[in-house]
Order: C-alpha cells, then structure tokens, then sequence
C-alpha cells in the first residue's frame, strides 16, 4: 500500500507556521511513514530555514503530482501569495488571505483525492478577518469549503481525549446553543471516530455544565436536565457505554487515570484547558463531521515569538502522526 499523502498547509506567514514546517520535514525518517507537500508560499518557507538554520531543500511544484517526496527537499505547492520582507509577529491582512487559500487549496486536493489528508499549521483568526475571510477559525472554514452542516473539534492529548459540543462560541453563545439533539450528535462523532482507530465500544463520558454538574438543580437552572440528560439517555438506550452528566472537576482526572475514552466537553475551555495543560508540545486537534481527513497543531501563531527559530515542531508532527494513522 502506498504512503498517503499529506497536504500541510503553511498558516499565517507571520507565524510560527514556517518554521515548524521545515523544522518538521527536517525529521528524514517522516518520509518513511508518509508523502509530505506544504501548501504555501516557497519564499517564505526559504526564510523559515534560514531562521531554523535546517538546511533543506525546496522543490517548487504546481501540482501535488509533480512532487518528489525525497527526504532533504520540501515539495511546496508555491502559491506566491506573501509580499517580500512581510514582518514576523504582526497582524497582516495579506497574510490572513493567503491562510484562506491555502487551506482552499488543500482542501479542493483532499475532495479530489488528489492528496489523503490535510494537517493545518496555525492561522491567526484577526487576520483572516482582516485579509477578508469572517471565520473564526480552521473548524468553521473547513465546514463552509466542504459544505457540512456540523463538524466537531477532537483532541488527542498525552493520556485524554476531548470532543467539544461547541467551539468557538462567547460562553452565554455556548450555553443558548447546547441542546439535546447537538449534544447526542456530538457524542455520535466521537464515538465513530474512536470506533474507527479500532476501539470497539468506547466508554464516553459527558460533562456537565454547571459546578458538580448542577448537584441535583442545586445550581444553574436546570442546564443539565434540559439539555445533557436526554442526550446521555438516547445514546444509552442504543447500548452505548455513555455516562453523564459528570461533574467536569473529577472528570478530568479519572479519564486520565484509564476510567474513560472519550470526555464530551459542553465548551471550549472546559475541555481545552487540560489538553493542553496535559501537553501542548503532543495535542492534536482533528475535525471530525468532515468528508476529508483534517489535523492540526494544537497551538496558535505564537506572534510572540515567530520569526526566532525557537518554535517547537513536536505538535505539528504529532497531527501528521493522527493524519497518518487516520489516512
């Protein structure tokens, strides 16, 4: 069987995307277990081994056809979107734009089953928006480009697994949105994706919303018996191994500790906040609900820091890992 391949898009310019890209295909032995190409800008990425001080090559390609996947030489789908000398660590509408097209690129690839997946260096939302493109982020954008109606953010993380039931939602936003039927969706995503990496019958378990999971209506106003509870039985009365709601300060722990593989977090920091305290160097974060297969690093742009070589590649290697096994 032959390798599959990859469509890595390049992110934000300004970015640490560059640079952990080529730190990344620095790794010769990745070629072994797959067939890279960077959807990006070629200029840049020269800069990026400049900065890196890796010194690879870079083979400039039109198609993805026409790449050679030789360890030592970065096959780059060079779309010659980033003006000269575009500063590091700054908010660029031109570089918001060619974020877009790029994960536009991958993802006409990945449709055509011209490229197996697509793993997604980091874009920086205020960008996006300034180069002209009103989503919050890649989870939005890979929906609208494929036309899915519902997608899921999955994270791997060392010892966790987290599917969100909303995203990238204001947390009164979050809350009006939650409902039974979103909530059991959601526990279905999870549930297929860990069917299909060979977990025959997940265990699962649901977040509440409030403090001890509302401790019997003690607090909130009834969010877990509305909106949690018939969800859990649905997917009960299927004979899925489904507990909630639970209260989401033990949780945690005792999924860490091998009681449970998934946790269905209601919100986006209730389940981010231990993925990537747990390990923001090794998280993954897939999207599930897609036609094609998408990982992603687990971090933002790092403004702070881009453009200085000191960008660590763990994760982007770790999303190229989940895109393997997936692909």
């Amino acid at each position: 069987m032959s390798l599959p391949r990859l469509a890595i898009t390049m992110g934000d310019a300004a970015g640490v995307g560059p640079e952990i890209i080529i730190k990344a295909l620095a790794h010769s032995g990745l070629y072994a277990r797959c067939r890279p190409l960077v959807v990006g800008d070629a200029v840049r990425l020269a800069e990026a081994g400049h900065i890196t001080g890796k010194r690879l090559g870079l083979h400039m390609i039109a198609q993805p056809e026409e790449a050679r996947f030789e360890a030592g030489t970065v096959d780059v789908l060079d779309l010659k979107l980033i003006p000269p000398g575009l500063p590091f660590g700054k908010i660029s509408a031109a570089a918001g734009h060619a974020a877009y097209e790029y994960v536009r690129r991958a993802t006409l690839l990945a449709v055509e089953s011209r490229v197996d997946a697509i793993v997604t260096a980091p874009l920086n939302k205020e960008a996006l928006q300034a180069g002209g493109h009103d989503f919050p982020g890649h989870t939005e954008l890979l929906a609208a480009l494929t036309h899915t109606p519902e997608v899921s953010m999955l994270f791997l993380a060392p010892e966790l697994r987290v599917i969100l039931v909303t995203s990238h939602l204001g947390l009164k936003a979050a809350l009006e949105t939650i409902e039974p039927g979103l909530v059991e969706r959601t526990i279905a995503r999870g549930r297929d994706t860990l069917q299909a990496a060979g977990i025959a019958n997940p265990r699962i378990a649901v977040c509440g919303i409030n403090p001890h999971a509302g401790e019997g209506g003690l607090f909130g106003e009834g969010e877990e018996e509305a909106k949690i509870i018939p969800a859990v039985a649905a997917c009960r009365a299927r004979g899925w191994a489904v507990e909630g709601p639970l209260p989401a300060d033990t949780l945690f722990w005792r999924a860490r500790r091998g009681d449970f593989d998934l946790v269905v977090a209601m919100f986006h920091d209730q389940g981010l906040g231990p993925v990537k305290v747990l390990g923001l160097e090794k998280a993954v974060n897939v999207t599930v609900g897609l036609p094609v297969i998408r990982t992603s690093v687990d971090h933002g742009t790092a403004f702070d820091i881009a453009g200085k070589g000191v960008a660590d590649e763990r994760s982007l290697l770790a999303a190229m890992d989940a895109a393997i096994a997936l692909a």
